[in-house]
């Protein structure tokens, strides 16, 4: 996989204090990816996911897309108490969060987040608030750039992850209707802790770090 480690390293530096981030919070809390974004302003896109062809007027799709779940053997080592383990289990967990936007499910995402990481239990929120209203993304994917750890202050690693999400339709706001959102690229930091032969979510700050585009 290509790597970019300057990039990862300097999300871990500048986008957290990652250090003083403890089980009541982990930073400021972002909207769902690419919702998720630090501003608060849509930040959407990323990899070359098949786009919906909806529009700001046009109505949401009422079912969600048959979008295979991401493959744990696609993560070699995630259940391993390594770095790189920490390394593919955060991968894998973005990975379900995409997924969950697109299909409405949470229940291995939730099960692989901290009681206390505020950003996972938000995104699981909305998701599953969004399937309750039919409201789904069309698909896309997560396209790999750049992954590396670091050792955590206060738990067991910092993964850093840069990666893109595919160009994409999504639910805007409280109407229903569809926005697209272009290709953009992302980098992830994630606070990793080790508990009862796996890994978990403590905390996840996420950026763009790269303007969307048509590639």
């Amino acid at each position: 996989m290509p790597r970019r480690l300057l990039s990862a390293a300097a999300a871990c530096t500048l986008l957290l204090g990652l250090a003083a981030c403890g089980e009541g919070g982990d930073g400021p809390v972002t909207t769902p990816p690419p919702s998720i974004d630090i501003s608060g302003s849509s930040d959407g896109g990323g990899d070359d996911g098949a786009a919906s062809d909806g529009g700001g007027d046009d109505a949401p799709s009422s079912a969600a897309p048959e979008v295979p779940a991401p493959d744990p053997a696609d993560y070699p080592g995630m259940d391993e108490n390594t770095p790189e383990g920490a390394e593919q289990a955060f991968r894998y967990y973005m990975a379900l969060m995409i997924w969950g936007y697109q299909t409405g499910s949470v229940d291995e995402l939730d099960a692989r987040s901290a009681e206390g990481c505020n950003t996972c239990s938000h995104n699981s929120e909305i998701i599953v608030e969004n399937a309750e209203n039919d409201l789904f993304w069309s698909p896309t994917v997560l396209e790999d750039v750049g992954l590396n750890n670091y050792p955590s202050a206060d738990y067991d690693y910092e993964i850093g992850y840069v990666f893109y999400i595919g160009a994409h339709a999504e639910p805007e706001g409280d109407g229903g209707s569809m926005r697209e959102e272009p290709r953009t690229e992302y980098t992830a930091v994630g606070v990793m802790r080790w508990v009862d032969a796996g890994w978990e979510v403590v905390a996840i700050e996420l950026e763009q770090t790269g303007e969307p585009s048509d590639a």
